[in-house]
């Protein structure tokens, strides 16, 4: 597949920049870990921000001083994901972060291609009940990629699905290892959240309803 070098591309990650979600996941790890004997607070979640559901686990375990065998971790893995599916499957386009769906729409009218990189495995049924699906041009999640952030694989391969080469790709992430991906991928980035704690991002703004097309082709 030959890349169109002169096509314009966003990629975007999903938690914290199209939705947060990060109160469900929240909600599921807690739940998880005070059945295994242990607490899991807001500040231990916030450190899983662009991890892999694995990852993740294998860090609360750790946490909690708890062993499980690879079997063990994927039925809890699995049951983590029951419990985060069954809130998510309640979403609304109402649960979209500000501004979303009108920079969406923008990008779409000025030909810009879309795409969705992300470590999460349930990406497409949030996107489908937030009722954004059909914007994007591609959706790269953990169903796809097997490294997670920092490695710039999931970025790589959504690149690649948009035939849009990274010079020409900008990331729109709030996380640090997300800002490292897209760096490690020879991709511009903006950061959603605090500038202190984004700083490695070429540009920080609060959220998707700061952003203009200005701002993109400035970049």
């Amino acid at each position: 597949m030959s890349l169109e070098k002169n096509s314009y591309a966003c990629i975007f990650d999903l938690d914290g920049v199209i939705v947060d979600t990060a109160v469900y996941h929240y909600k599921a790890w807690k739940r998880l870990a005070n059945e295994l004997g242990f607490d899991f607070s807001p500040e231990q979640n916030e450190a899983l921000k662009g991890i892999s559901r694995v990852r993740s686990l294998e860090l609360i375990l750790a946490w909690g001083g708890v062993h499980k065998t690879p079997a063990e971790q994927q039925e809890l893995a699995t049951r983590k994901n029951d419990w985060y599916v069954a809130m998510i499957r309640e979403m609304t386009p109402e649960d979209l972060l500000p501004g979303v769906k009108h920079f969406l729409e923008v990008l779409k009218t000025r030909g810009i291609k879309i795409g969705l990189g992300s470590a999460s495995k349930n990406a497409g049924l949030i996107l489908e009940r937030t009722g954004v699906q059909t914007l994007f041009d591609a959706i790269v999640d953990g169903n796809t990629v097997s490294a997670s952030k920092p490695d710039p694989e999931v970025f790589i391969k959504c690149a690649e699905a948009l035939q849009a080469s990274a010079v020409n790709c900008v990331v729109f992430e709030d996380a640090i290892a997300g800002i490292a991906a897209a760096k490690a991928g020879d991709m511009k980035v903006v950061g959603i959240g605090d500038p202190q704690v984004l700083g490695a991002a070429d540009l920080v703004i609060a959220g998707l309803h700061e952003m203009t097309i200005e701002k993109l082709f400035d970049l």
